[in-house]
């Protein structure tokens, strides 16, 4: 085998330029697939713990009645929940404000000053002297063109169906990736909210401190998992699709391979004949033409690190821009995505293209079992 690695080197190197090209087009392969690999894994880390941090906690405790899919289900969905410690509540009710004399629909989220549970900085809500301050989200602060201290009219509807109305103050403008906290959210003092709404210690669901199932009559646990099973779809969805471009990849530059391997075997008949004639097995030829091919995998790793090792390091400090636009989509998207790039993913791919690079050096030497020596010297073709 020592001698097969030794023939298969200096074979490769007296190839040049055929070896460099090939190489190289295998090596592009191998740093964009870990390049899309970890941005997908750095989005998805970075989905995952914010998304714990700003809305779900340790889980949720939802009313029976509330579907956070369907909005029509608010009205109704509201009532007591037991005294746990470890349960934040959270109210929603329907309402509308009136930004410089336009109109918006939004969702009014009572939460206690005090909770500790999630990152909203609830805390500035008790820190100011405003009648009844808010807390809202930069992007619904830049959609309705709204400031700190800036007030604004506020109309929701109170238990009995009555609307009613009144001033609000933008006491603060939290920063946060998770859209679902942000977009046409007013977040207010949840004993305000009770006061306002006649829904004394009511609540629409509730956030868990603790990772433990909640048996509670009317009420409905959903884990953490299960609270986060829509982003591992959607990351699971997106992996499967990048396959196309993977395998389109691994093709050009696997068929690469290939080609330069038939013509070596052809081109190099009188040598193959050679060898055999001096003793050396079919199978013996066949693994050094087999070694030869794997090889360009070795070399197309050696060429990646060299630009691959630079440019991702760089991209997974600087992060990659996402558009502003995709921030809206209803899905937790940072405005930069740090790309992570695993153990597993690196060595996972690999073993990938040194596989494959094997199998498709493999399949022209087949035809090395059928030559015939005195034929090959001679120069027949095989």
């Amino acid at each position: 085998m020592k001698l097969a690695f030794q023939l298969a080197y200096r074979n490769l190197m007296g190839a040049g330029l055929r070896t460099i090209l090939n190489s190289a087009v295998l090596s592009l392969s191998f740093v964009i697939i870990i390049f899309f690999n970890g941005i997908i894994d750095g989005w998805d880390n970075q989905a995952r713990r914010e998304s714990i941090k700003w809305e779900f906690g340790n889980g949720q405790v939802l009313h029976e009645e509330y579907d956070p899919q369907d909005p029509f289900t608010i009205q109704d969905a509201h009532g007591t929940y037991p005294d746990d410690p470890t349960l934040n509540p959270i109210l929603l009710v329907q309402g509308s404000i009136y930004p410089k004399g336009r109109m918006m629909s939004i969702v009014l989220k009572g939460i206690k000053t005090d909770q500790e549970i999630l990152a909203i900085p609830t805390n500035l809500l008790a820190s100011t002297d405003a009648e009844i301050p808010v807390l809202i989200g930069k992007r619904m602060a830049e959609a309705a063109k709204l400031a700190v201290g800036d007030n604004l009219l506020l109309r929701w509807r109170d238990k009995n169906g009555t609307f009613d109305a009144q001033n609000i103050t933008i006491a603060a403008i939290f920063d946060t990736d998770v859209g679902t906290v942000d977009n046409g959210q007013v977040w207010l003092d949840i004993e305000k909210l009770w006061a306002m709404t006649g829904l004394q210690s009511e609540a629409t669901m509730l956030i868990a401190s603790e990772d433990k199932p909640y048996d509670i009559s009317g009420w409905n646990y959903r884990s953490q998992d299960n609270l986060l099973q829509e982003l591992t779809d959607i990351i699971t969805m997106k992996k499967s699709s990048g396959l196309i471009l993977y395998g389109l990849l691994m093709t050009i530059a696997l068929l690469a391979i290939f080609d330069t391997q038939v013509l070596s075997i052809f081109r190099r008949q009188k040598e193959i004949g050679t060898y055999i004639a001096l003793g050396m097995t079919r199978l013996s030829v066949i693994r050094l033409f087999t070694v030869e091919g794997s090889m360009y995998s070795i070399f197309a790793m050696i060429l990646g690190s060299l630009y691959g090792i630079p440019l991702l390091l760089y991209l997974s400090k600087t992060g990659i821009g996402m558009p502003a636009a995709s921030m809206d989509m209803g899905v937790t998207l940072a405005e930069r995505i740090y790309p992570i790039y695993g153990v597993g993913l690196i060595l996972g791919t690999i073993v990938i293209i040194v596989l494959s690079a094997t199998i498709v050096s493999f399949l022209p030497t087949r035809k090395i079992s059928r030559l015939d020596p005195v034929d090959a010297i001679k120069g027949k073709v095989i």
